[in-house]
């Protein structure tokens, strides 16, 4: 079991730093002069803490709350500023467009270049007309609205008009097949579709009306489809078909902003599973609003002159994340249509070009750009980065420093976050208040009751335990869309009472929090438990490896024993001899219990488009078993290669 390791700090804020922070203006504005001791409290008594917050941020409420929270009901089920009303467009562009109406609130790139930026004011028009085009097909509260579209300006306007009316948010990820597309819609029960007639994606043309028709063959529930003229050319192919630009045409400019109670449902999150029917997370307006600005301000530090990118997509959360929380504070967001390569320099000349000041990326995607070098880096002015973000997966201490030197000059944080959809947010994350280790997430986001706990549910530190939480949180999930009983299981069974996350987390000597993969990708080696992520960070440590990901394979005699697959840096060719060292690399830095059975040299990972590496189907690839659902993955092609090269090494 790994143990806590002190670290030195790779980024400290300057006295003046720490104050100027958001979190330090609000601590202070409650008599607190330590960050921490403001963690403690707001663990403590997360009432006032979110009370508190929702004053500082200027959240607005129609109708005031009665109470902050109620948990009558049981913790699993409890509800957040009770009998409150609210919209959640009015708060993230309704009011701003009264207060700045020329300050520019999104920012949206096409993969060919062409950018197009809205104020305030033309969001506001914007997302009023499509609102208003939305209640023409009939769209009321508590309606599904599937969102499947490139990350194109449009797409904050459809996310912004969906809330208007009430109706409830279902991004679908962009690179999902008809059929895992056709899944969540019914599942959602979904009756409108907003797509676009095609997107770009590393300069190939992506069919996303043709895929959404493909899905929609055997659907029932949706009764009209909304096609924005993204590449033009296409046609509508049915009666339920509208072009976007015709469905806005004549529409008013205002909508005025209809209440909604703070419970009410405004977002399903699904999650990518391994088999069954999707998992949808729900997720309510007021709950949502409040915690993604909480977050936005406190952790990120954004502030209304802010250009925030997160490169995502809309399907998944930090797509949500980055558009509410940016808009929430009256800063800009920044989205992209398309892949963050080629060219290599991408990500780094969009960041020169809009002058995006906060940027939130994956390891993953790191890892993915270390092998290009610093040039595509250096040649661009990265001037007006303040702050860098990350979340996804566990770092490696190598890209970790590559993004912090690099890309950073050591001169700004990274705040690494981890949360998931079902939080609608994250349990951890540093702030640029504080001193940050080398990987580490610093410690609990505030107003979250995080803990450690070992497999009889004791609080446990210096030990790799699972990542827990004791008290309920606004943006915490209502349940999963129609079922229930699959929520509870899936969250409460562990420990009754408390919120079992499947993360496996360690809490070091300095108060530091570190996290180690999901605790249901855990190999079982004789007894011995490690998560995948560390064994892989010691691979990518080895200098002939750029990425890494490993899997758990049935043995006979130990249970479990890791197979690894690598990705070789440029130029470096595959060999026996380089797999031994490579094996041997990884006796040297976990010991010899965790040998690797086998080292498979690969050309590519398989991956989600957030760049997560999926596990499960390089095992299922290893045992020759069915991958499950892999709709989610960037490029499937990768799976059928690795089984390939598999089956020509036996």
């Amino acid at each position: 079991m790994t143990t806590a390791r002190a670290a030195e700090y790779i980024w400290r804020p300057t006295p003046e730093g720490t104050q100027a922070t958001n979190v330090m203006r609000f601590a202070r504005g409650h008599g607190i002069d330590d960050y921490w001791e403001l963690v403690r409290r707001s663990q403590d008594d997360p009432e006032w803490f979110w009370a508190a917050a929702v004053d500082y941020l200027g959240i607005e409420f129609s109708t005031p709350y009665e109470r902050v929270m109620d948990d009558s009901r049981g913790i699993e089920w409890a509800t957040w500023f009770v009998g409150a009303e609210l919209n959640m467009a009015w708060n993230c562009v309704g009011r701003w467009a009264e207060r700045t109406p020329d300050a520019i609130a999104a920012i949206g790139e096409t993969e060919d270049g062409e950018a197009r930026y809205l104020t305030y004011s033309e969001l506001w028009r914007e997302t009023c007309r499509l609102a208003a085009g939305l209640r023409s097909l009939g769209v009321g509260p508590g309606d599904r609205v599937g969102l499947y579209l490139p990350m194109v300006a449009e797409a904050v306007v459809a996310l912004h008009a969906c809330s208007l009316v009430g109706a409830v948010l279902v991004p679908i990820f962009s690179g999902l097949a008809a059929p895992a597309v056709a899944a969540r819609v019914v599942d959602a029960d979904a009756k409108v579709i907003v797509t676009a007639d095609g997107a770009l994606r590393r300069g190939k043309v992506v069919e996303l009306k043709k895929t959404m028709d493909e899905a929609l063959a055997t659907v029932d529930c949706v009764r009209s489809v909304v096609v924005l003229e993204r590449l033009g050319g296409g046609s509508l192919t049915s009666q339920r078909d509208v072009w976007w630009s015709e469905l806005v045409h004549g529409q008013p400019d205002h909508v005025d902003p209809p209440p909604f109670d703070s419970e009410h449902p405004c977002y399903i999150g699904y999650t990518s599973g391994t088999t069954g029917r999707p998992k949808g997370a729900v997720h309510v307006t007021g709950g949502l609003l409040v915690k993604l600005a909480e977050e936005a301000a406190f952790q990120t530090d954004l502030r209304q002159n802010d250009r925030l990118f997160w490169v995502t997509d809309l399907g998944w959360l930090m797509g949500i994340w980055e558009i509410v929380g940016a808009n929430s504070l009256g800063g800009a967001v920044v989205v992209a249509e398309g892949a963050p390569t080629p060219p290599p320099d991408r990500v780094w000349s969009l960041c020169e070009r809009h002058g995006v000041s906060i940027l939130g990326l994956s390891p993953t995607l790191v890892r993915g750009l270390m092998p290009f070098g610093e040039d595509p880096v250096r040649s661009h002015d990265l001037s007006s980065l303040r702050i860098l973000a990350s979340t996804g997966e566990p770092w490696n201490p190598e890209p970790y420093r590559w993004l912090s030197e690099t890309v950073g000059g050591g001169r700004i944080p990274i705040i690494n976050i981890s949360g998931g959809t079902e939080i609608g947010a994250c349990f951890l994350s540093p702030t640029p208040a504080i001193p940050i280790k080398p990987c580490s997430l610093g410690g609990p986001a505030l107003g979250m009751a995080v803990d450690v706990f070992d497999q009889h549910g004791d609080p446990l530190r210096g030990e790799v335990g699972e990542l827990v939480c004791l008290k309920p949180w606004p943006s915490m999930t209502r349940g999963v869309w129609g079922d229930d009983q699959r929520y509870l299981d899936a969250y409460w069974s562990r420990f009754p009472g408390v919120w079992t996350h499947g993360d496996w987390a360690l809490v070091d000597e300095d108060g530091y929090w570190f996290l180690f993969g999901r605790s249901d990708d855990t190999l079982n080696i004789a007894g011995k438990r490690i998560g995948p992520a560390e064994i892989e960070s010691v691979l990518v440590d080895h200098p002939a490896v750029s990425e890494a990901g490993v899997a758990g394979v049935p043995h006979e005699v130990k249970g479990e024993v890791p197979w690894c697959f690598c990705v070789l840096v440029p130029d470096v060719e595959a060999s026996d001899e380089l797999a031994t060292d490579i094996a041997g690399h990884v006796v040297d830095g976990l010991g010899k219990s965790f040998a690797p059975a086998r080292i498979v040299f690969v050309q590519a990972l398989p991956k989600t488009r957030s760049a997560k590496i999926v596990r499960r189907a390089l095992r299922a690839a290893a045992v020759g078993e069915d991958p499950g659902d892999i709709s989610s993955l960037e490029e499937p092609e990768v799976l059928d290669a690795i089984t390939a090269v598999l089956r020509h090494d036996v």
